[in-house]
């Protein structure tokens, strides 16, 4: 069995963080590991409070994990703290995985900040050049570039841009722009189009950390990066047109939707 990694917030609800990438990873066949670098008391409506986890401990979980079990892929996810980012950075340097799939979370669904604005330039000092794909959304793309994106043509602008601050591959996020959801992909000088009608639900709680983990799942199971991405896209679409009507907030997506309906169970 094929293994994988992931390095995130954990999300006590369930719907995000270490837990929605752990159930994608499970959708996909593979073998999943985390390593904790925040714990997020939050549900559908809100986050209450962070609190976390300390230098020393984020490194032991990844020496952990790399001497033992290494991945074949690693996606990395909520990254609150300068501190954080060092130790990740470190670890990833020193271990040098294959196919590191980054989402640059900085707020929850509800818009609550998980990274102090204060950081992103920590983030594109320290994290963004390890990235074989970077996953940001406009508000995310936005912070990064100090642009508005407003366009098509501007998320390829800022595409580019975030590029050349040394990751191999970008994949701008177009579900905050009206009309249909359009991600665009970014890689070696070219670009790939993925377009998807807009799903008419709240329940999208989780569906960044999803989408790069199920992009980093076929990474990890040998597609190259368009394809990669292309599957990520169709296994996430899915899962938010099955959502699961779950809290008073936004609700979760449905990870496991293809799997129980073959097993007859839906």
């Amino acid at each position: 069995m094929k293994t994988i990694l992931t390095i995130a917030g954990s999300d006590c609800s369930g719907g995000a963080g270490i837990q929605a990438d752990l159930k994608t990873f499970s959708a996909h066949g593979l073998f999943g590991m985390s390593v904790i670098v925040s714990v997020v008391a939050e549900n559908t409506k809100e986050v209450i409070s962070v609190e976390n986890i300390s230098q020393k401990v984020i490194e032991d979980q990844m020496d952990a994990v790399f001497n033992d079990i290494f991945p074949e892929a690693v996606k990395i996810g909520m990254l609150s703290t300068l501190e954080v980012m060092k130790s990740v950075a470190l670890k990833l340097k020193q271990y040098k995985p294959k196919n590191i799939v980054i989402d640059p979370v900085m707020y929850a669904k509800n818009g609550f900040p998980l990274m102090d604005r204060k950081n992103i330039e920590a983030l594109i000092e320290n994290i963004i050049p390890l990235a074989d794909l970077l996953t940001p959304n406009i508000p995310e793309a936005e912070e990064i570039t100090k642009s508005k994106i407003k366009t098509k043509e501007d998320m390829e602008k800022a595409a580019i841009e975030i590029s050349k601050m040394g990751c191999k591959s970008v994949l701008i996020k177009g579900g905050h722009l009206e009309g249909d959801a359009l991600d665009i992909l970014y890689t070696n000088n070219k670009f790939y189009y993925f377009n998807n009608k807009r799903i008419n639900t709240k329940n999208t709680h989780g569906t960044g950390c999803t989408l790069s983990s199920a992009i980093a799942s076929n990474l990890a199971l040998g597609d190259d990066i368009s394809d990669a991405v292309k599957k990520g896209k169709d296994y996430v679409t899915l899962a938010i047109e099955n959502s699961l009507n779950l809290g008073s907030g936004n609700g979760p997506t449905n990870h496991f939707y293809a799997l129980y309906k073959k097993a007859g169970m839906i």
